[in-house]
């Protein structure tokens, strides 16, 4: 299961919509691990006038591996952490989250990480079966 969502949570998506900050907080205490790594991408990026941040140190085990791939192969989830931290996340192999401003997604470092050479040159054999 990706989420633990609270009661309260599932009876209000039953009724309708939900309020992203109510979905945002259950990605965040579902998924500490891919929250916390989110976070620091886009606090770095933040602090800094680069176009983008990323991380390059593997989850420490596979259950933290686990979360960053359900919170980043998850079209909602990954779309309320873009609106929640006002970046544009882009993602290769099993741990390598990019965190790039919403104005750098037509730049060439947004291009290169996303394209097919980006993510053959980020291969390596310990992450062959990530």
């Amino acid at each position: 299961m990706s989420l633990t969502v609270p009661p309260a949570l599932i009876d209000a998506a039953e009724r309708g919509p939900v309020d992203d900050a109510e979905f945002v907080a259950c990605v965040r205490d579902s998924l500490p691990y891919a929250w916390q790594t989110v976070s620091r991408v886009a606090a770095e990026l933040a602090s800094t006038g680069a176009d983008h941040a990323d991380n390059v140190v593997p989850p420490p085990t596979e259950a933290e591996r686990g979360q960053l791939l359900r919170a980043l192969a998850s079209d909602a989830i990954r779309a309320g952490l873009e609106r929640h931290f006002h970046v544009k996340l882009a993602f290769q192999n099993c741990h390598r989250v990019a965190a790039f401003r919403p104005a750098a997604v037509g730049s060439d470092a947004y291009r290169r990480f996303v394209s097919a050479r980006g993510q053959l040159l980020n291969q390596s054999p310990e992450l062959r079966n990530c």
